[in-house]
């Protein structure tokens, strides 16, 4: 009786930690950059992909360090999308480093981990007040990255979207961006249509905080979601059916930070 309540107690905690990107391991807690160390300050984010959190050096200046997957998934390698992961976020990093609105890249975390630059403020999941011009502002980021080829994708998470006390617009996250030039062929078909769900949900984040400020234009647009938008709900559907309830239970045992924390 005891023996099959232990497995049944174990199994159901390894398949939870099998699901996150490093294990039980969670995030290391120190980290070394261009010979500086830097403490774990607090973890904000540890999914099936990837783990992120706040470090402090020691002059406690906060930085981000994110490392994708490690562990292996029910005894299959991973490590290989890990490494595939962090070489494509780190190198759209550098294609947007001379842009003020995305953080700065700071360097490689192991071989699949990297930092970059903390941006001071709120995600728009923060009930914080975004000012008239914001909006305007970030259509102005997203049309900027398009110009480098480059659609963001994830603008319908508020968390990745951040209001810095500058006032200004910055994204954060660019784990699923859309790059034109490896997709020599359609890409710049299918960079289109990426721009144009980042708009829109750059919209719905507008109506969402600053309804006062739609325009008709974008309201008739909010009514038109394109074949893209509506593919990808049907698709992410099973997916936050399983999410939802494991973050919900990491947020309450403090394994995680909510968003507020960003």
């Amino acid at each position: 009786m005891h023996a099959i309540g232990r497995r049944d107690t174990i199994y159901p905690v390894a398949i939870l930690w099998s699901m996150h990107a490093l294990g039980r391991d969670g995030l290391p807690s120190t980290v070394t950059i261009d010979g500086a160390a830097h403490q774990l300050e607090q973890t904000i984010k540890h999914d099936f992909f990837a783990a992120t959190g706040f470090y402090l050096d020691a002059n406690h200046r906060r930085i981000v360090v994110k490392i994708n997957r490690r562990k292996r998934f029910f005894g299959l390698p991973m490590r290989w999308i890990g490494r595939y992961l962090c070489k494509r976020e780190m190198r759209a990093y550098r294609k947007l480093s001379d842009l003020p609105e995305v953080p700065a890249l700071l360097g490689a975390v192991t071989d699949t981990g990297f930092a970059h630059d903390h941006v001071a403020g709120d995600s728009l999941a923060c009930s914080r007040r975004v000012p008239n011009d914001y909006f305007n502002q970030l259509e102005a980021v997203i049309s900027k990255l398009a110009e480098r080829g480059i659609a963001y994708v994830d603008m319908e998470k508020p968390e990745n979207v951040i209001l810095g006390d500058d006032g200004r617009p910055h994204l954060i996250d660019f784990q699923i961006h859309f790059d034109s030039r490896s997709f020599p062929i359609f890409g710049k078909r299918l960079l289109r249509e990426f721009v144009r769900g980042d708009r829109y949900h750059t919209i719905k984040l507008k109506q969402r905080l600053r309804p006062d400020l739609m325009s008709e234009s974008e309201r008739q647009i909010l009514d038109r979601a394109n074949f893209w938008i509506r593919t990808h709900r049907r698709l992410s559907r099973p997916f936050l059916a399983i999410r939802r309830p494991i973050m919900r239970w990491l947020k309450s045992t403090g394994r995680v930070a909510d968003a507020r924390s960003n």
